[in-house]
């Protein structure tokens, strides 16, 4: 492959947009600088092999959040990004071969067109695991924060000493289901680099938000499913739980949903979905604000309601999985909109250990 022209719109463009968040850190796309006023994305889900992505969605959320931060970082030179998908074949069935899906970001002079202020957020927004302070959101935070997803999308908010106990309830117990499905072990084991404070292409171990000792235990027990199976059943899974999920959604100002006032249906809905939810977190980052998704909870009572027989082979986990939906449609599914994405959200500290980005050479394609 030729030297790419460092100095071009595109390949700026795109070394600032590498930042834009992935499903733990997997960033499942590449740039392609076919000129310099022309950016190609080409992207993949991870429905093959990732029990959190089977329909490809949550990898269509994420790629809409880069196509957005294009569009964001496109305003610091002056430019419009007029962005297009490229026609594709229907997606794959179920267990299928992952969606292949590129994107063609075009680069337009706009005489005036000021910065967009979310472009400081880029490289700071980050995932913050660990206990957030409890202090609640302002009204005009929130005013701020349901703007920046559009008309499109509203913000049901989950707060106050009760309801923030339901939602971290909530995550404790999708927590049991997420440690217990050997489904999910491989995705789990790849994803993590271990004795790390930051990390490239994975999640860093120090970023996961438990103790040494716990994090020492975890990474014997994931050498394999044998071993993970054997600390689940003398051990449980309470200490992770506890420490991942329990104490931090108390530890926070909120939980949020992110709902969509029309059912999406098509990949460029999850896209749309995906470029509302980047300008959130970005406004969010102005805000000295952190956040940590929590998709468990829709993912796992998608498969319910779907009775998708691919979510676990193990026995006794779907009668518990439907226990979850229940729960779930109770804090969650509560009016006429759809949900699209979870989290809960707090204001600092900044985490000390954080995921960071391949750099663009490694992400560039001919």
């Amino acid at each position: 492959m030729s030297a790419p022209d460092t100095d071009s719109p595109a390949y700026r463009i795109a070394d600032l947009a590498r930042w834009a968040p992935s499903g733990d850190n997997m960033q499942t796309w590449a740039f392609e600088i076919a000129a310099p006023d022309h950016l190609v994305v080409h992207a993949h889900d991870t429905r093959d092999h990732c029990v959190y992505d089977r329909d490809g969605h949550p990898s269509q959320i994420a790629f809409g959040a880069l196509l957005e931060t294009i569009a964001i970082a496109a305003t610091g030179l002056g430019l419009r990004a007029e962005i297009t998908r490229r026609p594709t074949a229907a997606a794959p069935a179920n267990g299928a071969e992952p969606l292949r899906l590129q994107f063609d970001a075009r680069f337009v002079p706009e005489p005036g067109l000021a910065p967009d202020p979310l472009i400081a957020a880029i490289e700071k927004r980050t995932v913050q695991r660990r206990p957030m302070r409890t202090r609640p959101l302002t009204d005009e935070h929130k005013r701020i924060l349901q703007a920046a997803v559009g008309d499109g999308y509203e913000l049901a908010w989950i707060e106050g000493s009760g309801p923030k106990w339901k939602a971290a309830r909530l995550m404790f117990d999708n927590a049991r289901l997420r440690l217990t499905m050997p489904e999910a072990f491989e995705t789990h084991r790849s994803i993590i680099d271990w004795n790390a404070w930051e990390s490239t292409h994975r999640v860093p171990d120090r970023a996961l938000g438990v103790d040494p000792g716990t994090l020492k235990l975890m990474k014997w027990a994931m050498g394999s499913w044998g071993r993970m199976s054997v600390v689940n059943t003398l051990m449980g899974t309470w200490a992770p739980r506890l420490q991942m999920d329990l104490v931090p959604g108390l530890a926070c100002a909120a939980h949020f949903v992110l709902k969509a006032r029309s059912r999406p249906q098509t990949i460029d809905d999850y896209v749309a979905a995906g470029r509302a939810l980047q300008r959130f977190w970005l406004s969010m980052t102005n805000l000295g604000l952190y956040m940590q998704p929590e998709m468990t909870p829709l993912i796992f009572s998608k498969y319910v309601r779907e009775n998708d027989d691919r979510f676990t082979a193990k026995p006794g986990l779907w009668e518990y999985a439907r226990k979850l939906e229940r729960q779930t449609a109770e804090l969650v599914f509560t009016d006429a909109l759809h949900p699209v994405y979870m989290g809960r959200l707090g204001y600092g500290p900044a985490p000390k250990a954080r995921s960071k980005r391949k750099p663009l050479t490694e992400l560039l394609v001919n």
